[in-house]
């Protein structure tokens, strides 16, 4: 299986990039996986929230096929404890499927078309975080799935 972030925006922030660089190469020991990043869109101030969002969506499905499974992080989405993460993460493994996707959307979201390709929305918390910041902790939160998948000591479960 193959794991794919999809990101809307680079990002200027060092502390981000340098942080989901070390996520990024040690999750290369447990799977194949990719970072596609959206290049922010240009000239949108003459745009609402829904036509920055449709406009990203337009980038975002060149990336999706039908046969994906899609998780959008979203903070209205189901919300797992790390461990049931995990346990997601090694159910999708074991199904047929082969490419999943994490999609990180825009400061506005997700248009109704991403919306409604998603197999899930996926919640980090229940706060609100900038769609930059989140690039990280999930990151991390992948990182510490895979080391309780393969029982490693990085997690402690008290």
């Amino acid at each position: 299986m193959k794991i794919t972030l999809l990101l809307t925006g680079k990002t200027n922030d060092l502390f981000i990039r340098d942080g989901y660089a070390i996520y990024e190469k040690r999750l290369s020991h447990y799977v194949f996986f990719e970072t596609i990043i959206i290049p922010d869109l240009k000239s949108t101030r003459s745009l609402d929230a829904m036509q920055i969002k449709e406009k990203e969506a337009e980038f975002q499905l060149k990336h999706l096929e039908n046969c994906d499974f899609i998780v959008l992080l979203d903070e209205q989405g189901k919300e797992f404890r790390t461990v049931e993460f995990a346990g997601f993460l090694q159910q999708r493994m074991n199904s047929s499927i082969k490419n999943l996707f994490f999609v990180i959307g825009g400061p506005y979201g997700f248009s109704e078309k991403i919306q409604a390709k998603a197999n899930i929305k996926l919640s980090l918390s229940k706060m609100t975080f900038s769609h930059q910041i989140v690039r990280l902790l999930f990151m991390e939160q992948l990182y510490r799935a895979f080391t309780i998948i393969r029982n490693e000591p990085y997690h402690h479960e008290g």
